[in-house]
């Protein structure tokens, strides 16, 4: 309807050429203003192209920072057992160290939890109560004549005719 005669349909005439123009310009320089007001409120770890990225290379710092304090805690963790029998001064000592050193390469808890149970138990003592057991029943043998002090000094000769020392330890 809106068609002129003699022209092909959508050319531009002079005066909407002008019109076209003023509004692309208009919306370029809107653009540009909205642009350079977003670029003044943008948040800090936003950066302007070319410069370094501020918010990137605080994470690569927490994040290497993390992972080697997380290390530590680990190791030192592995390392209970150990130190809880050092200080306590523990007769299985190299047990509980080769224990948490199986957990540690292996990655298996059970070998750890052991390690821990050792160090932090404290088995009773059978072998002084034996001991003291022995003693005794030595000395009441020498009180009734049972046995000498010169008899468990002398090699006791066998029927091989090979000398040994006696067991005091039997008697």
């Amino acid at each position: 309807m809106y068609q002129q005669i003699g022209k092909a349909p959508g050319a531009l005439t002079a005066r909407s050429a002008v019109m076209l123009g003023t509004i692309l310009v208009g919306v370029f320089t809107m653009e540009s203003n909205l642009r350079d007001a977003a670029i003044a409120h943008a948040p800090f770890f936003i950066t302007a192209p070319g410069q370094s990225d501020v918010l990137f290379i605080g994470v690569i710092w927490f994040v290497v920072i993390a992972i080697f304090m997380i290390g530590a805690f680990y190791l030192n963790l592995h390392a209970l057992p150990e130190r809880l029998a050092h200080h306590a001064n523990h007769t299985q000592i190299q047990l509980i160290g080769i224990l948490t050193l199986l957990a540690l390469f292996t990655h298996n808890n059970v070998f750890w939890v052991a390690a821990l149970v050792l160090a932090v138990i404290k088995f009773p003592d059978f072998v002084s109560p034996i001991k003291s057991i022995a003693r005794s029943l030595k000395v009441i043998a020498q009180s009734k004549g049972g046995i000498n002090e010169t008899m468990q000094s002398e090699p006791v000769a066998s029927a091989t005719g090979t000398v040994t020392q006696e067991n005091t330890k039997d008697v």
